[in-house]
């Protein structure tokens, strides 16, 4: 064989052997896992987040993977899909509450993790060293949404002042550390608050039916995923039951007024942090940001449904009402 066709043989095998360029290019897109502990994985949040994303310059598909998995309410499989993230190398992991970004933290501490919904001061809580400086793999958002209860409580009482009793649907765990703010609250408004637990979506109708046996004239509702994915149904009952409810969610749904930070504009603040970090910072040293826009929503076809005059007080402060 003359040289020059050995050479270009050779050439060839390499060339088949080599993974060209566009392989290459598609097996260094980044992957950005989500790790959810109930909503579903087409819950209408995360287009907030793939929003956030274009704004930065990230398609899926063309130049980031976007991983989301789900728990599906069942909270004992969060540990298997955090340790699944890992296994597949993703880049970032989002966590959109305290329960998932504890199990993503235990299955990684090498993977920058980004909090999202997290309810509490995180260096209280001991996730982060500091606002300024997380130290480790920890960053992202928080909105302190507990001590958001006393004043939905307030709100509560000036829409309805005749209300002296006040059922409080909770959720273990992801309530109980707001109840303590809500009972100081009760009794400085001097308003009687029933509390009421529920464990899961199936008991929804029944916690209804005991706010109104125990003659509540309001419902408040403590933030948890469980009444966010179950939003729905949620002010379904409360039209059904006549029961006017203050939540931090589904006033679009048909709840009497919401109150809390604007869900939408924290997943879209997410790519953010998912920017930075694809792009080399280190979680460690990017400041933990407190989510300050908060919403306040009115829905007044709700109020002309339970008969409900919304002072004027509160319709001016409204950031959105829903005539």
């Amino acid at each position: 064989m003359s040289r020059s066709c050995l050479l270009f043989a050779v050439a060839s095998v390499l060339a088949f052997l080599t993974p060209s360029a566009s392989a290459q290019q598609a097996a260094k897109i980044p992957a950005v896992g989500v790790l959810v502990t109930h909503a579903a994985a087409d819950d209408p949040v995360f287009g907030n987040l793939r929003a956030g994303l274009r704004d930065y310059g990230y398609e899926e598909s063309r130049n980031l993977r976007l991983e989301i998995l789900t728990a599906a309410g069942q909270l004992d499989r969060l540990p298997g899909l955090a340790q699944e993230l890992v296994l597949r190398k993703v880049d970032v992991i989002l966590c959109p509450n305290e329960a998932s970004t504890r199990a993503a933290l235990k299955a990684t501490h090498a993977i920058p993790i980004v909090m999202l919904g997290f309810a509490y001061d995180p260096v209280a809580v001991g996730l982060v060293e500091s606002l300024n400086r997380p130290g480790g793999n920890v960053t992202g958002l928080y909105s302190s949404t507990f001590e958001l209860e006393g004043k939905r409580l307030e709100i509560l009482k000036e829409a309805l002042p005749g209300v002296s009793r006040v059922a409080v649907l909770w959720e273990d765990p992801f309530g109980r550390s707001a109840l303590g703010d809500l009972q100081r609250a009760g009794r400085s408004l001097s308003v009687q608050l029933e509390l009421v637990g529920v464990r899961k979506a199936q008991e929804l109708e029944s916690a209804f039916k005991t706010a109104r046996a125990k003659r509540a004239g309001a419902i408040l509702l403590v933030w948890s995923p469980t009444f966010y994915v179950h939003r729905a149904e949620v002010a379904a009952l409360a039209l059904r039951t006549r029961m006017p409810t203050v939540a931090a969610f589904a006033v679009e749904n048909g709840a009497l007024i919401s109150y809390g930070a604007d869900n939408a504009e924290t997943f879209k603040r997410a790519a953010y942090y998912v920017d930075r970090l694809l792009k080399g910072a280190k979680p460690g040293e990017l400041p933990v940001e407190q989510m300050s826009k908060l919403k306040l929503s009115v829905n007044l076809r709700t109020a002309k449904t339970l008969g409900i005059t919304i002072p004027e007080s509160i319709l001016q402060r409204a950031d959105e009402v829903i005539r």
